[in-house]
């Protein structure tokens, strides 16, 4: 069986990060905290100018949280500690002193659009489907209503969150704002990620700074937001409607 990573490149000036799991990339506590890291040693690497984000595998960008660890959560602590994994990425990504890409070749589901929502500029492909079901399952994609909202605005948030089960195509992501340019092919959207990469890492890199300033601007609060955000969803994973959901599914 493959096994999960995190990995870190650098190609002419571009900090290329990727992860992978085998479940459809959804994202256990250890990987996120590993992500969460290496967001912040590449941003604090003088020799990479721009990061491109991006996962293994074809059809799935990222599946969201770990269900396998979902299910297992019986305190409040551990709750917490678990939804703050995608709040402690998102904050990485949005403290970070380099742009960012979004490289997204699949679906993306509850943190996965989470993480597409928090880089600076998202390209995708067509088979790139995004969907929030958190509410169908007793929860709610709290912690990433403030990066999800931020770029689709609140009533495709809300329209995505209320319909919980339903997929929403690669073109209304774009329509909204959440891609800013969607490819037929996965080789097709990495010449365009490889393209733009290289221009910005040929740009004025305290302009580029600035700009991510500028594109970031009053959020600083988020480091405290999506904590207590994270404290919403730990203690609603622990009710008897959650747990008896979940239980279903095993």
């Amino acid at each position: 069986m493959s096994q999960a990573y995190v990995k870190q490149t650098i190609e002419n000036n571009i900090g290329y990060i990727t992860f992978f799991t085998p479940e459809h990339n959804a994202m256990p506590s250890p990987i996120l905290k590993q992500l969460e890291q290496t967001i912040i040693n590449v941003g604090q690497n003088n020799d990479i100018k721009v990061i491109v984000l991006k996962s293994g595998g074809e059809r799935t960008f990222c599946a969201g949280a770990s269900f396998t660890e979902l299910v297992a959560i019986n305190t409040l602590e551990d709750g917490k500690l678990f939804f703050s994994g995608f709040a402690n990425v998102i904050n990485a990504m949005r403290n970070c002193p380099k742009l960012i890409i979004g490289r997204v070749q699949g679906k993306a589901v509850g943190g996965g659009v989470g993480l597409a929502s928090a880089t600076d500029y998202c390209l995708a492909t067509k088979y790139a489907a995004i969907k929030l079901s958190e509410i169908s399952i007793g929860i709610g994609p709290f912690v990433i209503e403030p990066a999800v909202s931020r770029k689709i605005g609140q009533t495709a948030f809300a329209e995505m969150t209320i319909n919980a089960e339903a997929f929403y195509d690669a073109n209304y992501a774009k329509a909204k704002g959440l891609y800013a340019d969607v490819f037929e092919t996965v080789e097709a959207l990495d010449a365009s990620v490889q393209a733009l990469a290289l221009k910005l890492a040929s740009y004025n890199p305290e302009a580029l700074l600035e700009l991510k300033k500028v594109l970031w601007q009053d959020t600083s609060h988020w480091d405290t937001l999506l904590i207590e955000r994270a404290q919403i969803s730990g203690t609603l994973v622990l009710s008897n409607f959650t747990k008896q959901k979940l239980d279903s599914y095993s």
